[in-house]
């Protein structure tokens, strides 16, 4: 599934080198939902890593993102993992980011889906 979220960096960490092949790097998007602050922890991976270097906390981002979630199973107990997967960050204001970010997320890895119904004028629709 891919979403869209915008709000302001909040928190950039260091790119942490997980395993010798898979790399991620972390970052906390904050954005305000009522009265209450909402700060949402993503995650880049592998070469899309690089993509933070061309931001500041404080800075205004809209982040395209995959939701993914895992099952692990360690003596015979499961746990369930859930990430937040960017794939694409720009800046807010529409003017995006540089061309080599821009590049390098030429296209959505993931399925689209759209989760707000079309308007017929009727608020109380459900969308399923």
């Amino acid at each position: 599934m891919s979403f869209e979220l915008q709000g302001k960096i909040e928190v950039i960490f260091d790119t942490q080198q997980v395993t010798d092949r898979f790399k991620k790097r972390e970052f906390v998007v904050a954005f305000q939902d009522g009265t209450y602050t909402e700060q949402i922890k993503m995650q880049l991976t592998q070469e899309r890593c690089d993509l933070m270097d061309e931001f500041n906390e404080g800075d205004e981002v809209k982040v395209m993102f995959n939701l993914k979630g895992r099952a692990y199973t360690k003596d015979g107990k499961t746990s369930y993992f859930t990430n937040l997967d960017a794939w694409r960050v720009s800046a807010a204001g529409g003017s995006g980011s540089s061309s080599s970010a821009a590049a390098s997320n030429a296209g959505d890895p993931g399925p689209s889906l759209d989760l707000a119904p079309e308007s017929d004028g009727d608020d109380d629709v459900l969308p399923f």
